[in-house]
């Protein structure tokens, strides 16, 4: 029996092959679509050793058989000779290799007035029963084992690993777009995530294919595209009656212990605490930076508290994984979510892996990390790529290259446990909701697949458990 290394090798030649094959097709002045015809074609053998990798190295779940844990019937994390990794159900290494907006709704395009990925794909199989199960076979042909946010839930039947996205604090009125703020210290926040956990989380709790939840998605912690203020700043505006901002005073009072030493730090004349909850912004001149971030780490951890105890009120068994930050947050963000997240979530869409930011995560948190948005889109997709996050790469070969060395980056630190593309489907050219009219997608507008990007990423998918095995631990890592 061939070893899994040179199997990988056999692989590795097979995609070397392919892209021979495309660069020749390419000079030829192939289109596109004639392109990916082609590259169907020679295929074949490429698929059926992925296969066979796939079938003699993975569990039912999509863990691997080399790397043992101990078995508890659910996913959880723990660290093995210095490197983490998620444990499937069977008590195997897992690393989440994933997809986000798996869905057959696809984005809905307001000018044209429907979705045109839906439109294609209710032709092309009738229904979205066929279509999920075409598309789950597809993934797992792709070397995928997760199903990532914004799916569609005809897919978490399917025996494959799936996350959910909660929104807990988007249900209570905080704004992705616009980057608004709820009060976190507020009852109103409590009941929301009490109604949420209760309805999403208490029929999952005993499903082995659930690997986790994720709580919200990009929430503004400070400054960022939306809007230049600190959260600080924001609580500061609130009512003198809201929670929030009253915590605010008593975090003021059991800092500087007088209002004297508050008003010799912030050149003001307050007479006392209470004042403060009569003013609507910060004072003119005052030096808040200290006092802005230590209130940050009250807000953080009283949102990752409440929705850590809404969750494990309904659902004991399943891992919370964090809240998808944008970008790295400020430290004493990070310091409110240890205790209360299993893993720390970031999205990001960079051409190069932040990884000084991901070893600082790690180390400040001791917990384990996940990329859980990163993509890169191409100008040879015909697509306009004017909105959406990232700079467009050239051509579909850039797309997969991208896509190798910021996997094979990421795989080789030793507290990283997954990555989740965006996102299964192209956008349309006439944009979704906000806009974005990218080549995001695994596949076309058409249900087609980008066929010399998903080649390379099936070799990827396929090595991911190896490269992550030997990763070095860095001075520093927990």
């Amino acid at each position: 029996m061939l070893s899994f290394k040179i199997m990988c090798s056999l692989l590795v030649i097979t995609l070397v092959i392919l892209a021979f094959l495309s660069y020749n097709l390419s000079v030829l002045m192939w289109s596109t679509r004639e392109l990916n015809s082609q590259l169907a074609e020679y295929g074949e053998s490429f698929r059926n050793l992925a296969s066979l990798i796939s079938s003699l190295s993975y569990d039912d779940y999509g863990g691997t058989l080399r790397v043992k844990g101990a078995a508890t019937g659910f996913f959880r994390v723990e660290k093995i000779n210095g490197v983490w990794w998620f444990i499937d159900p069977e008590g195997n290494g897992f690393i989440s290799k994933g997809v986000n907006h798996v869905s057959f709704d696809a984005d809905y395009s307001p000018s044209l007035g429907y979705s045109p990925y839906n439109k294609a794909v209710l032709k092309k199989y009738g229904g979205v029963e066929a279509w999920a199960k075409a598309t789950v076979e597809r993934l797992r042909s792709y070397g995928f084992n997760t199903i990532g946010a914004w799916s569609s839930r005809e897919l978490y039947g399917l025996k494959i690993p799936y996350t959910v996205i909660l929104d807990i604090a988007a249900s209570a009125g905080s704004e992705w777009l616009s980057g608004s703020v709820i009060d976190y210290f507020s009852e109103s926040f409590e009941k929301v995530a009490e109604e949420v956990a209760e309805k999403m989380c208490t029929p999952r709790r005993d499903d082995p294919y659930l690997l986790g939840y994720f709580t919200d998605n990009e929430l503004r912690w400070g400054p960022d595209w939306r809007s230049s203020k600190h959260l600080f700043d924001d609580y500061l505006a609130l009512e003198k009656d809201a929670p929030g901002k009253r915590m605010l005073v008593q975090y003021l009072m059991e800092k500087y212990g007088s209002i004297s030493e508050l008003n010799a730090k912030w050149g003001t004349g307050f007479s006392s605490f209470e004042d403060i909850l009569s003013i609507y912004g910060p004072p003119a001149g005052a030096s808040l930076d200290s006092d802005r971030l230590g209130f940050l780490q009250l807000v953080s951890k009283r949102y990752f508290k409440v929705c850590h105890d809404a969750i494990r009120r309904h659902d004991p068994n399943h891992l919370i994984l964090g809240c998808r930050f944008a970008f790295r947050p400020p430290d004493e963000v990070l310091k409110g979510c240890v205790g209360h997240v299993d893993v720390v979530s970031v999205n990001n869409y960079g051409w190069e892996p932040p990884l000084e930011d991901l070893r600082a995560i790690n180390r400040l948190t001791g917990l384990p990390v996940m990329i859980t948005e990163f993509s890169f889109k191409a100008r040879d997709s015909g697509l306009p790529n004017t909105r959406g996050a990232g700079t467009p790469l050239a051509t579909q070969a850039d797309r997969a290259e991208r896509f190798e060395n910021y996997v094979g980056k990421i795989l080789s630190e030793p507290y990283v446990v997954g990555y989740h593309w965006f996102q299964y489907s192209d956008q349309p050219a006439q944009g979704r909701f906000d806009g974005e009219n990218s080549n995001f997608g695994l596949v076309n507008i058409e249900d087609e697949p980008w066929v010399i990007l998903v080649t390379r990423v099936t070799t990827v998918n396929l090595k991911a458990e190896l490269i992550h095995a030997e990763s070095t631990v860095e001075k520093g890592s927990q």
